[in-house]
């Protein structure tokens, strides 16, 4: 039993927008008008849009099996990916090509193919929840949602809903598997929809917090500074970084932001730009704390300093990593919450 695309989006959590073209469904993350910013202001960001981070399927079925089938193409600087399917909230399959590899740190120079993809998948018996974790370093467009026939489909919903604005490390950058990336996990764990707004190489862009998604979102969380460090001069950094928490205010006046600093990074001594990397949270420490309902999470606080945590030995955290930051990062805000 094939799905049409009415079924399918309405199981979408997280796209800002959806559209069918020539029998192949895409998923936006961005809004029509977020894209058009990035198209107007930097390419190579604008590409990175169409990566599908944070986007998922959720629904409930009785169908014992799953086909997927449809195309992926690169939309990050990383050249492989993963879609990963959960039944009841256990993850049981995953669409991605170095299943049985050896793959040890640094892995982040890996480079394996894109393209068409079809691929079925056991759910097992009984009714069930299925959810799809769309890849976050590429696009996937849906050519195919089959179940088996007879079988039901009931999309389902989140009780609220988390905004995530960041560079790389909310992207998703470098996690093997999709679903394991802190922002994910944070979703995952408080039941929130996730609307990944982050772009690898990212920085505070005051601009970009003026333009409202079509919905409110019952929490926020803004993770930049580690690309301002390395490219920034430190008062270009401040104004940006002031600008940008103020124009996010204004656009949701009641929404508890969670500002969370860079965490610690092998290479990060100092910048002849900027400065030091450790000067990065008290700037951002000291224009937060005069803007309401905004809450400093120390990103220090989250992560080690410990190679073996990161994908690319330097910056990006490898799964075991993700993991680390999304624990610490859920008992900081958990009375928040």
């Amino acid at each position: 039993m094939k799905l049409g695309y009415k079924d399918i989006s309405a199981a979408v959590l997280g796209a800002a927008y959806t559209e069918e073209t020539d029998g192949k469904i895409y998923f936006h993350r961005f809004t029509k008008e977020q894209e058009s910013y990035y198209l107007k202001t930097q390419s190579d960001f604008y590409e990175k849009t169409f990566a599908t981070a944070g986007i998922r399927l959720y629904f409930k079925t009785n169908s014992k099996s799953l086909k997927l089938a449809g195309e992926i193409v690169f939309k990050s600087s990383r050249r492989y990916y993963s879609a990963d399917v959960f039944v009841n909230g256990k993850m049981v399959d995953s669409i991605n090509k170095y299943e049985g590899l050896h793959i040890e740190n640094p892995y982040h120079i890996m480079a394996l193919p894109a393209g068409s993809f079809s691929k079925e998948t056991d759910l097992g018996e009984g009714d069930k929840v299925v959810e799809i974790y769309l890849p976050w370093s590429a696009s996937l467009s849906l050519s195919e949602l089959s179940l088996d026939d007879g079988a039901y489909f009931t999309p389902l919903k989140k009780n609220r809903s988390l905004l995530a604005f960041g560079d790389s490390i909310t992207h998703g950058y470098d996690s093997l598997y999709t679903s394991a990336g802190y922002v994910q996990k944070l979703a995952d764990r408080i039941g929130a929809e996730l609307y990944n707004k982050a772009i690898g190489g990212e920085v505070f862009c005051p601009d970009l917090a003026k333009l409202k998604d079509e919905f409110t979102p019952d929490l926020i969380t803004v993770a930049y500074g580690t690309n301002d460090f390395s490219h920034k001069p430190r008062q270009e950094f401040r104004e940006n970084c002031k600008n940008f928490y103020e124009n996010l205010r204004k656009l949701y006046p009641e929404t508890p932001i969670f500002a969370i600093t860079p965490i610690p990074r092998i290479d990060s001594i100092c910048n002849e730009i900027f400065g030091k990397h450790s000067d990065v949270e008290p700037i951002i420490a000291e224009i937060v704390a005069k803007i309401p309902n905004v809450i400093l999470i120390s990103g220090y606080d989250l992560f080690p300093c410990d190679e073996n945590l990161f994908g690319d030995l330097v910056l990006h955290p490898n799964d075991k990593g993700f993991t680390c930051y999304a624990e610490n990062l859920l008992k900081k805000m958990e009375k928040y919450l």
